[in-house]
Formats: structure tokens, C-alpha cells, sequence
């Protein structure tokens, strides 16, 4: 056969770009996780390829006519700090008018390519509900432990939404943020089937934190650095620590913030608000108490987070007076790759409801650092003796789960995952009374 027609013929089968080693496009979706945008009836999709496509989202009630109805939205371009500049288009759709408690499913993509099908139960809407959430901190690629339990959770419907309380893949920006995308492929296993709901921890300070602003879309136009979001009686409260250590380029980000959670926690308690939604739970990565040997800022007698920065022009003013001049009831943390429950405290001062009864009714607010679900930095260890405000601690790899049943009783456990899925530790926190007030 003559060179001229075999040409011809591999033009004519449509297989000229692999011929010529033009490279393939791009446009399968993959990486695909959902988020509550914090209105009722709502939730994104968000999801990665590698070439420009479209955004669209076919979905559907459970047990109906598949793919019955259609969202569109856009994709932003995502180009990577590294030194290879690799370009990802981030979608994001944004599906409203969900029926509350009714199971959806759905797939993502355009007619380029579409990713498997997945499902979700919208949220509930109202006060009168008890949600369940799955907290941890600290996950990466490198020895993920606790996926795999966290995953079957997820499939029997355990929880109404996830917490990872920052550090992600460690690190995402890594190998020209490859490691990004390896990490968004293995928990959407979990992540494209309850809302992921996440905070920043200092793992993703690269490029300006620019791996997790992008990659993920929370409720509220601060690329997810800080947000607030309703969930049945409870209001959560989700914020940067690391305003207080990445500084080089000016406190700004510190006082938007301060100002941002000051007003944001004025609203909530208002008395119209707090009376709907009681329970004031705040996620961030650095704790402000803690007891690990690893002189890391939560092991100093004055945290940064906990008191500010003294040493700065003008001073920055630190979150615990805040979060209990405000009545917060609970704050989650995690970076500690241990487990540790605290006594109610405030200001290194343990003010339990009564010796018998520590948290019912507490004068302060109970911190729970769940920092152990799996990364290559292995677990921290715990000075010998523990502080008088330190309840139980564990270094064994694991999770919390928690319920808040009513508007007086919250429930929350931590899962072993070294011990097979068992719960080394629990405790109900009972308050009669929330805000505030509930300190006198």
C-alpha cells in the first residue's frame, strides 16, 4: 500500500492524533466530592479535569427516572504553583431544590466524558433533627489508616456529613500537586457521597494555600479559608488557624478573620438564633490545648491561636477569649496525630459542671482533638504525665464520631482503628443552657 492512502485511511478512522502523538484530551471527570453551599436545599458537586469542558450535573431521585434532571455550572482554571505550572479546570454545580432526607443520584461531567454514578441524601432541613458527623484531622495518601473503616461507614449511611479539620494528602502541592489529585481520587470514595465539609491546616500553606482554595468549595466567598453553616440544632463554625503562623505577607488575613468570626458569632447568638440552634461548635486545625511532647504552639503555656500574637504591629488578639465570651460549646481540632479529651476549660483552669458529672452543664467550653486518622508522619506521642485539664488520651490511629440529638445532648465517641473499629472513648455533653449565660 502506498504511503498517500494508508494516510488516507488513518484519517479516515479518526486516528490521526495517536498516529502523530498529538496527546489525547483531557475531559474525563474525576476527583468528584460534594459540600453544602448552607442554604437549604442545596449541594455542589465539585469535580477536576484535566482539559476545558463543560459543567454538567444528571441527577435524580432514587428509584425514579435516571438522570431526569439537569444542573449546569462552570469550572474555574487551577494552575499549580510547582514547576511544571499544571493546569486542572475545577467544576462546580451547584444542585438546589433538593427534597429534604430524600436520596438523590447523580453524575457529573458533560458529553465528553461522565464519572461513575454516585448518590447523597439531601440534608434535612429545620432544628428539630439529630445529625451525625464523622471528625478527624491529618489524613494522607501515605498510610491512611483509617479510610477504609471510614469508607464502609459512608456506604451503610452513617453520617449526614464529614469534618476533616485540615491537612490533607500531605502534601497536595507535592510532585506538581499530583499528589493533590491522588488524594481527591481516594476519598471520593467518601467525599462523593456525604458533604465534606473541610477547614485549612498548615499542610496546605504551599503557593498561598492555593491547592486548598481551589480544590474545595465551602459555603461563603473567602475560598473556604473560614465559613459558618446550619445543620438541624446546631451551628458550625469552621476557621484558619494559620492566620497566626503564616504572617510574611502582612496580618490582614488574621483580623478579616477575627472580625468575620466576632460578628459571625454575634449573629448566632442572637437570642432568635440561639434559641433555634443552640449548640455553637467551632473546626480548626491548631488546638490551643494539648499535651503531645512534640513542642509544637498547643504545648506552650501560650498558644497563639489561644492568646495571639504579642509581638506583632498592632497585636493580634487570640480566639479563646472570644469563642467563650460568645458561649461556645464545643471546639474540635485536630494536627496532633493523637486523640486527647479535655475537661471544660478556660484559661488553663478546669471548670467542670460538678466532680461526678464533668460535662453536664460545664462552666467552660470541652476541646476534643482528633488528629490520628493516618499520614506518613506517624503518630505523636504525649508527655508522661498528663496536664490537670487533660481527660483521656490515646496515640492509637482512629476517628470520632458525633450525634447531636436534641438541643441539650451531644454525643461523641473515638473509633480505634488499631483495635478494629472499637470505641476507646466517649462522652455526652449535656447543657441545660447554652450560651454565655451558661458559664454563670
Amino acid at each position: 500500500m502506498e504511503m498517500g492512502a494508508f494516510a488516507a485511511i488513518v484519517v479516515f478512522c479518526g486516528l490521526m492524533p495517536l498516529a502523530f502523538g498529538v496527546p489525547p484530551t483531557w475531559k474525563q471527570p474525576e476527583q468528584v466530592h460534594l459540600s453544602y453551599a448552607g442554604v437549604p436545599g442545596s449541594m455542589v458537586v465539585t469535580w477536576t479535569t484535566f482539559s476545558e469542558a463543560d459543567s454538567v450535573v444528571e441527577y435524580s431521585i432514587w428509584a425514579g427516572k435516571l438522570f431526569e434532571l439537569t444542573a449546569k455550572g462552570q469550572a474555574t482554571l487551577f494552575m499549580d504553583g510547582g514547576s511544571e505550572k499544571r493546569k486542572l479546570f475545577i467544576h462546580r454545580v451547584t444542585l438546589t431544590d433538593l427534597k429534604p432526607a430524600v436520596s438523590y443520584v447523580y453524575h457529573c461531567g458533560s458529553d465528553s466524558g461522565w464519572s461513575d454514578i454516585f448518590y447523597f441524601t439531601a440534608l434535612k432541613e429545620g432544628v428539630g433533627w439529630s445529625p451525625r458527623f464523622a471528625l478527624f484531622g491529618d489524613l494522607g495518601n501515605d498510610n491512611p489508616q483509617s479510610l477504609a473503616r471510614l469508607q464502609k461507614d459512608t456506604q451503610i449511611r452513617m453520617y449526614d456529613a464529614i469534618l476533616h479539620i485540615g491537612d490533607f494528602a500531605y502534601d497536595m502541592e507535592e510532585d506538581n500537586a499530583r499528589i493533590g489529585d491522588q488524594f481527591m481520587r481516594q476519598v471520593e470514595s467518601i467525599a462523593a457521597y456525604v458533604p465534606y465539609m473541610t477547614c485549612p491546616g498548615n499542610h496546605e500553606n504551599a503557593y498561598n494555600f492555593s491547592n486548598y482554595r481551589n480544590r474545595f468549595s465551602m459555603p461563603g466567598n473567602t475560598e473556604s479559608l473560614w465559613y459558618s453553616w446550619n445543620i438541624g440544632p446546631v451551628h458550625i463554625i469552621s476557621f484558619s488557624t494559620e492566620v497566626y503562623f503564616f504572617i510574611k505577607s502582612g496580618l490582614d488575613l488574621l483580623f478579616k478573620q477575627y472580625e468575620w468570626l466576632q460578628k459571625d458569632l454575634e449573629e448566632a447568638n442572637r437570642p432568635e438564633n440561639r434559641a433555634q440552634r443552640p449548640w455553637i461548635i467551632t473546626m480548626g486545625h491548631r488546638p490551643m490545648y494539648c499535651s503531645n511532647a512534640d513542642k509544637d504552639d498547643c504545648t506552650q503555656f501560650n498558644s497563639h491561636v489561644r492568646t495571639g500574637l504579642n509581638d506583632t504591629d498592632p497585636p493580634a488578639p487570640g480566639l479563646e477569649d472570644l469563642f467563650y465570651r460568645y458561649g461556645v460549646d464545643l471546639e474540635v481540632w485536630a494536627h496532633e496525630h493523637s486523640y486527647e479529651r479535655l475537661w471544660p476549660v478556660y484559661n488553663y483552669t478546669v471548670f467542670n459542671g460538678s466532680r461526678n458529672e464533668p460535662y453536664v452543664n460545664p462552666k467552660a467550653p470541652v476541646h476534643i482533638i482528633t488528629g490520628s486518622a493516618g499520614c506518613r508522619e506517624r503518630i505523636d506521642p504525649f508527655v508522661p504525665d498528663p496536664r490537670p485539664w487533660s481527660a483521656f488520651r490515646s496515640v492509637d490511629y482512629g476517628y470520632a464520631r458525633m450525634q447531636v440529638f436534641n438541643y441539650s445532648h451531644l454525643y461523641l465517641e473515638q473509633v480505634s482503628d488499631d483495635q478494629y473499629g472499637k470505641v476507646i472513648d466517649s462522652m455526652w455533653l449535656v447543657k441545660d443552657q447554652h450560651g454565655p449565660e451558661a458559664w454563670l
